[in-house]
């Protein structure tokens, strides 16, 4: 099995707190209505979700997926960071095992967010895993990190 690890930093013009809120802590609820194309619903199969939590998502009619699991491997709201891996799912294909992310948010000298996040992909046997794929799985993320900055923006009141 190989490890492979991409990390990237986002900005936002949100604040750590209200962005922790909206697309960590209530992502299962507001994902699906601010984006139902990219994920049709959040169902938890185990756990509180807190650390341990196993969530099947599952995607809308727009994607080439059908489902992924998520296990929660940590949870800090006051440290404003994430960790989850997706354990199970069509997105998993042949070649990867599970794929594991970190995630913190810090605050921004402008008020705003860094978004610091680590994705590592644990492969089956020696297979390598091919920087396009990255890039695409990249690109769905922020278009939907995107959509939730948008709604923030739109509606000041929400999360605070």
């Amino acid at each position: 099995m190989g490890v492979f690890t991409y990390e990237t930093e986002t900005i936002s013009s949100i604040p750590p707190s209200r962005l922790f809120k909206a697309f960590i802590l209530d992502a299962d609820n507001l994902i699906p209505k601010v984006v139902p194309q990219a994920i049709k619903s959040t169902e938890i199969l185990e756990g509180n979700g807190g650390p341990g939590t196993i969530k099947k998502i599952n995607f809308g009619e727009g994607s080439q997926y059908k489902y992924v699991k998520h296990q929660v491997d940590g949870l800090d709201a006051e440290k404003f960071t994430y960790n989850y891996s997706v354990i199970e799912g069509d997105a998993l294909g042949d070649v990867v095992e599970k794929i594991s992310y970190e995630t913190k948010l810090v605050a921004s000298p402008d008020g705003g967010s860094i978004i610091k996040s680590s994705s590592k992909y644990h492969t089956k046997g020696d297979h390598e895993i091919k920087e396009e794929n990255v890039k695409e799985g990249k690109e769905k993320a922020s278009h939907l990190f995107k959509a939730i900055e948008a709604y923030l923006l739109a509606n000041p009141d929400a999360y605070n």
